[in-house]
Parts: C-alpha cells; sequence; structure tokens
C-alpha cells in the first residue's frame, strides 16, 4: 500500500464529513446537490475553466498568440457531475499532482499513479459497511483484473469525476437499472474502447444476446451484473465478472419464487418483506417474475379449497345415487 500523502489524508476528512447518511442497506443516503458548495469551489476553478468544456484556450507566450484547441472527451469533466458525485467534496489537488497548477502541464505528469479505491477506503472503520476489502478480493477474481496490464482499472467503470451511490428503492429502480448498465455500456457498445483491452472484440450487445427472449425487455429491467456476476451475500453489489460462458442463461434462474433477482436487484428490501417471494407489490410494478407473488400459505389454502370442491361434487353425487 502506497504511502498518503497530506492532501488525501484531507481528503478522508472531507469524506467524513459530507458523505451523508448511511441507509438500512449500506447505501450513502442521496442528499440535497443544489446547494452544495465546495470549499474548494475556487481552486478547483482553476482546473475546470479548461477541463470543465469542450474547447479551451491559451496564450502562446512564444508567438505571442492566443490558442484555442478542443479538450479531449476523456478529459473533460463536468462541473454539474463532479458536484454532485460522491466526491464532490474534494479539490482536484487531494487526488491530482498540485504540479497541474502549472499551465502547460508538465508532460512526466502523464505518467502520475493514480490511487486506487483501497488507498482512500481500506482499512478505515468508517468505510466498513460498504466491504471495501471484500469488494476488492471479487475484482481479482474477477474477468476485468486480468485487463490491468492493458490499464483497466476501478475508473474504468467508476469514473471518480461523476460516480454517485444512492439508495436503491421502487421508486427509482428504473433509474438504477439505467444507471448501472451505462457503466457497462460505456465500454461494450464502443468498439475502440473494447480495442483497448483486446485486440479482438464485439460491440453489438443486441446481437450477443439474440437467443434472450423479450430482450428490450430484459435489458430494461434488470442490469447486466444479475446475469454475469456470482451474487454474493456479503457485499451490496457483487463485483466477480464472470467468464461469459458462466453467465445466467436459464429461466428460472431469476423466473421463480426463490430467484436471484431477490439477492441482488432487490437486495434492497429486508429479508422480512422477501419471505415466501411475496413481492407482487414490488416486482410486478417493475416486471413480471413468475411465481413472485407466491405464499405458501395461499398455496395451501388454494389446494384446500380444490380438496373441498371435488369433496361436495362426491357427496353430491353419491346421495343422487342412493335417491335413484
Amino acid at each position: 500500500m502506497m504511502k498518503l500523502p497530506v492532501g488525501l489524508f484531507c481528503l478522508f476528512l472531507a469524506v467524513h464529513a459530507t458523505a451523508g447518511p448511511v441507509s438500512g442497506s449500506g447505501q450513502v443516503q442521496s442528499t440535497d446537490t443544489a446547494r452544495f458548495v465546495s470549499p474548494f469551489h475556487e481552486k478547483n476553478e482553476i482546473c475546470f475553466k479548461c477541463h470543465g468544456q469542450d474547447r479551451y484556450e491559451y496564450s502562446n507566450e512564444n508567438l505571442g498568440t492566443v490558442v484555442k484547441d478542443i479538450m479531449c472527451t476523456d478529459r473533460i469533466i463536468g462541473r454539474d457531475g463532479f458536484y454532485g458525485s460522491n466526491h464532490r467534496s474534494f479539490a482536484c489537488t487531494d487526488c491530482h499532482s498540485a504540479d497541474y497548477a502549472v499551465f502547460p502541464h508538465p508532460g512526466e505528469l502523464r505518467m502520475e499513479l493514480k490511487y486506487n479505491c483501497l488507498d482512500c477506503h481500506g482499512g478505515d472503520e468508517a468505510f466498513a459497511t460498504y466491504s471495501f476489502e471484500e469488494i476488492d478480493a471479487e475484482y481479482r477474481e474477477s474477468v476485468h483484473y486480468r485487463l490491468e496490464e492493458y490499464g483497466f482499472t476501478c475508473w474504468s467503470c467508476h469514473d471518480p469525476h461523476s460516480y454517485m451511490i444512492k439508495t436503491r428503492n421502487s421508486s427509482n429502480l428504473r433509474e438504477t437499472i439505467l444507471y448501472d448498465n451505462n457503466i457497462c455500456m460505456k465500454c461494450h457498445s464502443d468498439l475502440s474502447r473494447i480495442r483497448l483491452m483486446a485486440e479482438e472484440g464485439e460491440a453489438d450487445i443486441v446481437n450477443k444476446h439474440d437467443w434472450l427472449p423479450n430482450q428490450a425487455s430484459h435489458f430494461r429491467s434488470v442490469r447486466c451484473i444479475e446475469c454475469h456476476t456470482r451474487i454474493s451475500d456479503s457485499i451490496l453489489v457483487a463485483h466477480q465478472i464472470m467468464k461469459k460462458e458462466e453467465a445466467v442463461k436459464l429461466c428460472n434462474e431469476c423466473h421463480s419464487q426463490n430467484s436471484l433477482l431477490m439477492a441482488s436487484l432487490y437486495k434492497f428490501k429486508s429479508k422480512e418483506q422477501r419471505r415466501d417471494g411475496f413481492l407482487n407489490g414490488i416486482i410486478l410494478n417493475e416486471s413480471y417474475v413468475i411465481g413472485a407473488n407466491r405464499n405458501k400459505y395461499l398455496n395451501i389454502l388454494s389446494i384446500v379449497i380444490f380438496i373441498a370442491v371435488f369433496a361436495v361434487i362426491g357427496v353430491h353425487i353419491v346421495f343422487r345415487i342412493i335417491r335413484k
């Protein structure tokens, strides 16, 4: 583990002060970001002056002219996205070298070592709820981990400048699904990004999933990770991405009373609410899951009624025979 600089220690203090209350599901409660004002707003504006827009300009002292240029897409950091993210309380130089204050930036800064999640969140009781160590252990078993030699990191999925984790509930479930799936699609729908990690690759998600019935409905109603990760009860969101050959393909793994979705997508609901799969007020409003509204007591009652009906019919037949 690398030794953290003083600036990053200040970053820890900022997180503890502004991360917000933690919900019962282990996620940060969403807070009002409209009124939030960063203590580093003016300092950050030095960076946002260029990186907060798609074009920038600077004075070329050698030529005595003002040069306008287009900012590389991957280097554009939206102000709204940043100040609405979990890292909104940070100064840019908490994570990036203070040498970036010099423009033009020194070329060697391109090789600057970036922090990973555990550098900030590991071994700290304040973040124990999120199980970062367990997440890291799962990630190391993931198919993504072997791509690290090509530059894959935590930030490949979780952009530190815009990532926002919110409380998942029945009212914002569609929003959660869209947000999480867009993280996957950022690379898996962009052939140029895939080719950065693998010489051979495809970005045609629709054709890759042509075996999936009601494909459009599935894409809207579940997250990619529901089928492509190994479900874990110890952490909130599974991070062990499986090989494509091991992905879920059997209908009954989700469309059943003991659905995998109960342990992943609908994990925010308490065990009491999930008992016996009686989720008709939750799941059926989002998507149709066979057996989701089954209840063992209703099953027993329906069997009793069924037997009683046949018993009445039998008694009626017997009396007719006797009278005849």
